[in-house]
C-alpha cells in the first residue's frame, strides 16, 4: 500500500501549518488538530482499502496467434461491493511486444461485468506465458493505492503468420496460385493423369481424342488430363547463421517459414505430400504427409524453431535427408548462398541429386538492391557500393556453379520468396519433371 497524491498533498498542507506555528502565525493547536484529523482519516481509509475484495478477473485470449499480427485481448472484471471502485489495470503480457491500451484506468460498477480490451502484437514465435494481471486499487477517499496481482496464468503459442492460408482456403487452387503471385497459365488437356472426358473443343490435339468414346457418343470426345498427384515435396530449411539477418521487423528465417507454409499449402491442395527437415542450428523433421491437415502438423513442428548463430553443415543435412527420405521428391533447400560455402553446398546437392530433384532458393538481402540502386555522392558511399558490387558478383558466381550442376536456383528477396517457390513448384508439376 502506498500513499496517493491526495494524501501527499494533505501532508504538505500539515507541514505548511507547522511552518506557520514556528513563526508564531498560527497556534500550535491548529497544527496538532490538523495532524490528528489527517492521521485518523488516513488510517480509516487504509483500513477500508484493505477490506476491499479483489475484483474477479478473467482474460479472453486465444491459445494460438500469428507472429506480427495484432490481436485484441479482453480483460473481464466484476466488482462485488457497495459502491463503484476506481481501479487501474495492467496485464503481465510476455516480452517487449508492442501494446496499445494499457495500463487503463476504469471505474468498476457494482455487480456488473466490465470489459477492458487492449491490443498486442507478438514479435516472436514460440510458447509464452501471461503471468497474471496487476490491479491498482484506490481507497474510497483516494488517499491510498494498493497493488494486487491476480494470478491468472495462461500460455500462448505464437505461430508463423498463417493468416494468408486462411484466405486461400476460400478460393480454388488455380486462383490461389495467382493470388500468391505465381503467373502460370494452365493449358487445357496437358498433364500426366487422366481427369475427365468432355466434348471436343477447337484447339484440342489429336492425341487427346478418345476414339472409342467418340464412336459410342457419335461425336468427338476429348480426354482431359491433370498434373500427377501423390508426389512428394521436402522442405529443407537452413537454421544456421545465414538466416539471422533481418528485412523489416522479421528475420530472414521468419520470412522463410511464411513462404514454406505457402508452398506446403499449395502442394497439399495439388494432392502431393509435404515433409520438412530443418538443419544447421536446431533440427526438426516431419515425414511427408498428405491432406490439408498436414498444415497443422507442420505448424506444430516449426512454430518455435529459430535460426542460430552457427555454421550450417550442408553435407550433414544431405545425409539426414538421404537416410530419412528414400522416395524421389522435390527437395527445396532455402538458404542464403555465399561463396565461402559453395564447396560444401555443391557436394551436398550432388548427393541429393542422385535420388531427388533439387531446387535451391537463395535469399537476397533487401539492402543489396537499395545500395546498388542508390546515387553515390561521396567517397564513403562509393566504397560501400563497390563492396556490395563485389559481394553480388561472388554471389552470382556461386549461383552459376550450382546451375552448372543442373540445379534450379532462385535468387530472390524475402518479399519475392513465396511467389517464386509456388511458381517454380507449379512449373515442375506442369513439365512432369518430378
Amino acid at each position: 500500500m502506498r500513499p496517493a497524491p491526495a494524501l501527499i498533498a494533505a501532508c504538505i498542507v500539515c507541514a505548511l501549518i507547522g511552518a506557520l506555528v514556528v513563526f508564531d502565525i498560527a497556534p500550535f493547536a491548529a497544527f496538532f488538530s490538523a495532524c490528528g484529523v489527517l492521521l485518523l482519516v488516513a488510517a480509516l481509509d487504509a483500513w477500508r482499502l484493505r477490506g476491499l475484495i479483489t475484483p474477479w478477473l478473467e482474460r479472453d485470449l486465444p491459445p494460438v496467434v500469428a507472429v506480427g499480427i495484432e490481436r485484441v485481448v479482453t480483460l473481464r472484471l466484476r466488482h462485488q461491493g457497495g459502491s463503484p471502485l476506481p481501479i487501474e489495470v495492467h496485464d503481465l503480457h510476455p516480452g517487449d511486444w508492442p501494446v496499445f491500451g494499457l495500463p487503463r484506468a476504469v471505474m468498476l460498477p457494482v455487480d456488473r461485468e466490465l470489459e477492458v480490451p487492449y491490443r498486442i502484437t507478438p514479435t516472436e514465435r514460440g510458447t509464452f506465458r501471461f503471468d497474471g494481471c496487476v490491479l491498482r486499487l484506490s481507497s474510497p477517499l483516494r488517499l491510498w493505492r494498493q497493488r494486487r496481482t491476480v494470478p491468472i496464468l495462461q500460455s500462448l503459442r505464437v505461430y508463423p503468420n498463417f493468416a494468408p492460408l486462411a484466405k486461400l482456403a476460400l478460393i480454388g487452387a488455380e486462383q490461389a496460385s495467382r493470388v500468391v503471385g505465381a503467373h502460370l497459365h494452365r493449358r487445357r488437356g496437358e498433364g500426366t493423369e487422366f481427369q475427365q472426358l468432355r466434348e471436343y473443343r477447337t484447339g484440342d490435339s489429336l492425341r487427346q481424342i478418345d476414339w472409342k468414346a467418340s464412336q459410342r457418343a457419335r461425336k468427338l470426345i476429348s480426354r482431359d488430363y491433370q498434373d500427377e498427384r501423390n508426389q512428394q515435396v521436402m522442405l529443407l530449411l537452413d537454421t544456421g547463421r545465414r538466416l539471422l539477418a533481418r528485412d523489416g521487423t522479421l528475420t530472414h528465417f521468419d520470412h522463410v517459414l511464411n513462404a514454406s507454409l505457402m508452398l506446403a499449402y499449395m502442394a497439399l491442395r495439388q494432392g502431393d505430400a509435404v515433409g520438412l527437415l530443418a538443419s544447421g542450428g536446431a533440427s526438426r523433421y516431419m515425414a511427408p504427409r498428405r491432406g490439408l491437415g498436414a498444415i497443422d502438423v507442420l505448424l506444430d513442428t516449426l512454430f518455435d524453431l529459430d535460426a542460430q548463430p552457427v555454421a550450417t553443415d550442408y553435407l550433414e543435412a544431405a545425409t539426414q535427408l538421404s537416410v530419412r527420405q528414400s522416395r524421389r521428391s522435390l527437395v527445396v533447400l532455402i538458404t542464403n548462398v555465399r561463396d565461402e560455402d559453395i564447396d560444401d553446398l555443391l557436394a551436398a546437392v550432388r548427393q541429393m541429386q542422385r535420388r531427388h530433384l533439387v531446387c535451391v532458393a537463395s535469399l537476397r538481402e533487401h539492402v543489396l538492391d537499395q545500395v546498388v540502386n542508390a546515387d553515390v555522392q561521396n567517397f564513403s558511399q562509393a566504397v560501400t557500393a563497390a563492396a556490395m558490387a563485389q559481394y553480388i558478383e561472388q554471389r552470382t558466381r556461386a549461383h552459376q556453379l550450382l546451375r552448372a550442376q543442373g540445379i534450379d536456383v532462385l535468387d530472390v528477396s524475402c518479399a519475392e520468396l513465396p511467389a517464386a517457390l509456388v511458381q517454380h513448384y507449379l512449373s515442375i508439376k506442369r513439365s512432369a519433371r518430378l
